[in-house]
């Protein structure tokens, strides 16, 4: 595919096919922000240890959002891609839907910088979403973790992106 086609591309293969880390030396640094949703859902009993926050691990809410965070301040080792990228901010929330079960994790993450941050706040997401699993396992090992997902970005020679 040629540079003058408008058609998207595979950012992370060179004219060959082969993978290569994208270079983004001469890319302006601005304010960039991403924010990744995910849900967990439980049975009754492990829902009701978790609201409770009676889970014999200790209290799950907390150390899932440290490990969001940590997770995001390490994707670079973990992507083998990815760019290692000075975070401003990452932020994990929760909300959590008694009728059905289900916990929503919301991961943000920004930075200053030449590239975006969308992988960070997947990664933050998805350890949130598998701290939650692991400290709930003894209660529920059919615990699902499902949607997590890009929610929205900005900053970038793209521009504004958001999935409602």
């Amino acid at each position: 595919m040629s540079q003058t086609d408008l058609s998207p591309t595979l950012s992370h293969l060179d004219e060959n096919g082969q993978v290569r880390m994208v270079d983004v030396g001469a890319k302006a640094s601005t304010d960039r922000t991403a924010v990744a949703e995910g849900r967990v859902r439980l049975n009754a009993h492990a829902w009701g240890l978790l609201s409770a926050q009676a889970n014999a691990k200790g209290e799950v809410l907390n150390t899932a959002r440290i490990a969001g965070i940590l997770a995001a301040k390490r994707c670079a080792e973990l992507i083998p891609l990815c760019h290692s990228l000075p975070l401003s901010f990452v932020g994990v929330d929760f909300s959590a839907d008694d009728a059905s079960r289900t916990l929503t994790i919301r991961a943000t993450s920004r930075t200053h910088h030449q590239t975006g941050v969308e992988m960070e706040a997947m990664m933050a997401c998805s350890v949130a979403a598998l701290t939650v699993y692991d400290m709930c396992k003894a209660a529920d090992k059919g615990i699902i973790i499902e949607q997590v997902r890009l929610r929205s970005k900005t900053g970038g020679k793209s521009g504004d992106w958001h999935n409602d």
